[in-house]
């Protein structure tokens, strides 16, 4: 797997739980280990862009905050798309 910066990652967990998601789904669908992702989870959630749901399901959420902050990231991905080596 190529190298990913930290907005990449981050913007794919906010992905992975729009709308709600397992730790486990959300750790598949970024691809990250499950260190990686308590790390990157203690971040978003304390600065408000992802939230934790307690209940029978422990589902992850993105928030208002993190949606616009996924928003403004897809829209500069289409001006200066990321340039991929082969």
């Amino acid at each position: 797997m190529k190298y990913r910066s930290r907005t990449e990652i981050v913007a794919m967990i906010l992905d992975a739980a729009n709308g709600g998601a397992t730790k486990t789904k959300i750790m598949y669908k970024s691809f990250l280990s499950y260190a990686q992702l308590k790390e990157y989870f203690t971040m978003l959630i304390e600065n408000g862009s992802l939230e934790y749901e307690d209940g029978l399901l422990n589902i992850y959420r993105t928030t208002e905050k993190g949606l616009r902050l996924l928003k403004i990231y897809n829209q500069i991905e289409e001006i200066i798309p990321q340039v991929h080596a082969n």
